[in-house]
């Protein structure tokens, strides 16, 4: 173990010998956190909205009012007619229209129904999706509240209305929501990146780190040394798994301290599942070693064969169950998978490894089979 424990000592000399490559290890990923944690959200704000009110009543004008005053849209123009709104879309203006129909105000006192019409532009089709269930959920609330007032205002409505009740239905509907009250997207999107530059930064350095040492052609003085191959495997990796625990600690303070996410579960339970998704991203790395000479080509290898896909497979980026049946199935061969399922429970939900072992379990299966591929692969001179 001494002689691992040279290598090691060689390996870490090497690292603070290299500014850049602090600013990669340590800085980078703080720095990726802070842009990914307020880019990376589907919640949608401030959505430019366009009004066609053709009945200018006290009623249209109150349905206005309640979107300019929600923080999910903003009311820019309104306008009398309908055929008025198409210019504010097609410039990009406007991501919705809100149509009133004339007499609106004048059926609404009189009980009979009314028909509202929501145009939403469907370039951005996400965006779009959850801009049109606000306004679906704005207009419900506002619906509710006109029954229950209608209701109200009859004779002996204090006697027959229960707290809450909605008369037109006798449905009392009361949703709570688990584990992200808020509905707060970084929330869950955090914890993922997390998982996500872990994977970058372990990865990419693991395989260049290797091919470094044949670049400078100090791999062929190893050779001649009595390190074994598997002393010299160890020797190379333990310290990028080092930095790695390093940026570990410091993501989770960051999410948990200045993003205020919710830390439910046990942070000793997430750094030991984080060291063993490690010898997932180390023994990747070690494996692009083996096919690579240079480091732009461990670099290129890395980025386009196995980060790239990872990324948009894992989950991280689209819902899984929205894939096609073929393309779930390929996800089972993505770790990123698994350890996004385990940084999102024990972060979120607070669960377990009672919970969390079926995870556990592919996490590890995929780092030996991978580590054990690229030990496989390598020998003393081109490990």
């Amino acid at each position: 173990m001494q002689r691992v424990g040279f290598l090691i000592w060689k390996e870490l000399i090497e690292l603070r010998g290299d500014p850049r490559l602090f600013g990669v290890v340590i800085l980078a990923p703080i720095i990726q956190l802070f842009l990914l944690g307020y880019a990376a959200t589907t919640d949608v704000r401030n959505v430019p909205v366009v009004v066609a009110d053709a009945d200018r009543s006290a009623a249209s004008r109150d349905l206005v009012e309640r979107f300019n005053a929600s923080p999910n849209f903003s009311v820019i123009a309104v306008v009398s007619g309908f055929n008025e709104v198409d210019p504010y879309l097609e410039r990009g203006l406007a991501w919705m229209a809100l149509a009133i129909p004339p007499n609106y105000g004048e059926s609404l006192g009189a009980g009979r129904p009314q028909t509202l019409q929501v145009i939403a532009d469907g370039s951005d089709a996400n965006s779009s999706n959850v801009a049109l269930g606000y306004a679906t959920n704005l207009i419900a609330g506002y619906i509710q509240e006109l029954i229950v007032g209608r209701a109200g205002s009859m004779p002996g409505a204090g006697s027959m209305l229960g707290a809450g009740s909605i008369p037109a239905s006798g449905i009392d509907a009361r949703v709570r929501v688990w584990f992200n009250p808020r509905l707060e997207s970084h929330d869950f999107m955090i914890p993922g990146v997390l998982a996500l530059l872990l994977l970058v930064v372990t990865t990419n350095l693991s395989s260049m780190g290797i091919v470094r040492e044949k670049e400078l052609g100090t791999l062929e003085q190893l050779n001649v040394t009595p390190l074994r191959r598997w002393q010299l495997i160890v020797g190379k990796l333990l310290p990028y798994a080092l930095i790695g625990m390093i940026d570990a600690f410091l993501v989770i303070a960051v999410a948990v301290l200045w993003f205020q996410i919710p830390l439910r579960g046990s942070v000793w339970l997430l750094l030991a599942l984080t060291l063993i998704y490690l010898l997932t991203t180390l023994g990747l790395g070690l494996f692009v070693s083996t096919v690579s000479s240079t480091q732009q080509q461990a670099m290129m290898t890395t980025t386009f064969f196995f980060l790239t896909p990872m990324i948009y497979l894992s989950g991280f980026v689209f819902p899984i169950e929205n894939m096609p049946p073929v393309i779930q199935f390929v996800t089972y061969l993505i770790p990123l998978r698994y350890f996004l399922v385990i940084v999102r429970s024990i972060f979120l939900k607070g669960v377990g490894l009672e919970t969390l072992w079926p995870q556990v379990a592919a996490l590890t299966v995929w780092g030996v089979v991978i580590l054990s591929l690229a030990i496989a692969r390598s020998t003393k001179r081109s490990a």
